[in-house]
């Protein structure tokens, strides 16, 4: 599972050091996608995998699942870990996630999403009333 938080900055090659804690379960191999909010998404294999399954799942004929597997798998990217534990990240993807320096990492779960720092911080200063989710969350047995 991946949790926590992690602020740090890309290289002059677009690379970022993926944070320690998070590589212990992500392997050497994982996919890097376009997310949602306007962040990226890192996905170890055997997760992406499970998503690729499900996606394969929808009916062809619906309208909203062609279009939400094309935004999902025309930004997939399969990538590797250097020796340094950095990865490197396509152009496309930064300036989806308008990333230009600065990077927040954090992990959700089976996941870790990929954040420019001022996307970050505006999420994060937004008006989410979180008590008013935390009451949806309950309809939905949590």
């Amino acid at each position: 599972m991946f949790i926590g938080e992690y602020t740090h900055s890309l290289d002059s090659k677009n690379r970022m050091i993926i944070p320690s804690k998070f590589r212990e379960n992500l392997g050497d191999r994982f996919v890097l996608t376009k997310g949602l909010d306007g962040c990226l998404y890192i996905y170890p294999m055997d997760e992406w995998k499970i998503l690729e399954q499900k996606l394969k799942e929808l009916p062809l004929t619906s309208k909203d699942a062609r279009a939400f597997i094309r935004f999902f798998f025309s930004g997939a990217n399969e990538v590797t870990l250097d020796k340094q534990g950095r990865a490197l990240i396509p152009q496309s993807l930064l300036e989806y996630a308008q990333i230009n320096k600065e990077i927040v990492s954090i992990g959700v779960m089976t996941r870790i999403e990929i954040w420019g720092k001022e996307k970050w911080e505006e999420y994060n200063s937004s008006n989410i009333d979180f008590n008013e989710i935390a009451e949806k969350m309950s309809e939905l047995g949590i």
